[in-house]
């Protein structure tokens, strides 16, 4: 059972199984305010564990729960509460916090979209020096479950390539497939977190280097 509609949704398609639930609905968005939008992913998810108690759960958090900055932003609250209630509410569950994901389509305000959009229409925007970023092609997602989602129970794994890009070069990487150059001022601001990555993630992930997985995004998503 696959509940949702968006990218990862999509992502998960081929392994939507009856003893399985993907939840996949609800708050993408980090910097929604809404109440009304958490309180329609926490009802609903609330019902969906309700009904399916005998289903393991997969239920995809985010990674900004480590970011120190964002401890008191609406969204990281949020998703700490979901997180919460599947540990104490499911009896089979997987909880992916996943980092900025690239993909065809999903959120125009990730990262990665924001910035191809903004260098695509040459518009100019503010580049934060100091700021790292953790990138996950969406594909990894029904890789990585493909591989692990059985073998994984009731944890919490924090999923995505285990290398802090600095935004220059993900922006010099956009630039050279797009064929234009970015149009940027600089603030000596940003910041980053760091993330403890389980060895399920190393090994999957092992022998990639860092320049070849960027390149490989922007060659399948740009």
């Amino acid at each position: 059972m696959i509940i949702g509609n968006g990218i990862i949704a999509n992502a998960v398609k081929s392994y939507d199984t009856d003893n399985m639930v993907f939840f996949a609905s609800g708050v993408s968005n980090s910097l929604e305010t809404r109440t009304s939008e958490f309180e329609r992913e926490f009802s609903l998810l609330k019902i969906t564990i309700e009904e399916n108690k005998e289903k393991k759960l997969i239920y995809f958090s985010t990674l900004s729960i480590h970011d120190q900055s964002k401890q008191d932003s609406p969204y990281v609250l949020h998703k700490k509460a979901i997180e919460e209630h599947i540990n104490t509410s499911s009896e089979h569950f997987l909880i992916l916090r996943i980092g900025n994901i690239v993909g065809k389509g999903g959120n125009p305000n990730t990262l990665f979209n924001f910035l191809t959009s903004q260098i695509n229409n040459d518009n100019e925007f503010t580049l934060h020096l100091k700021a790292r970023r953790l990138l996950l092609d969406i594909e990894d997602i029904s890789k990585f479950l493909g591989s692990h989602c059985l073998d994984l129970e009731n944890k919490t794994i924090n999923l995505a390539f285990p290398y802090y890009y600095d935004l220059k070069q993900i922006i010099s990487a956009i630039e050279k497939k797009a064929g234009k150059k970015a149009r940027f001022c600089e603030t000596n601001e940003g910041d980053f977190y760091k993330v403890d990555f389980d060895q399920d993630i190393e090994t999957y992930f092992s022998g990639i280097q860092p320049e070849d997985y960027l390149e490989t995004l922007t060659q399948k998503y740009i």
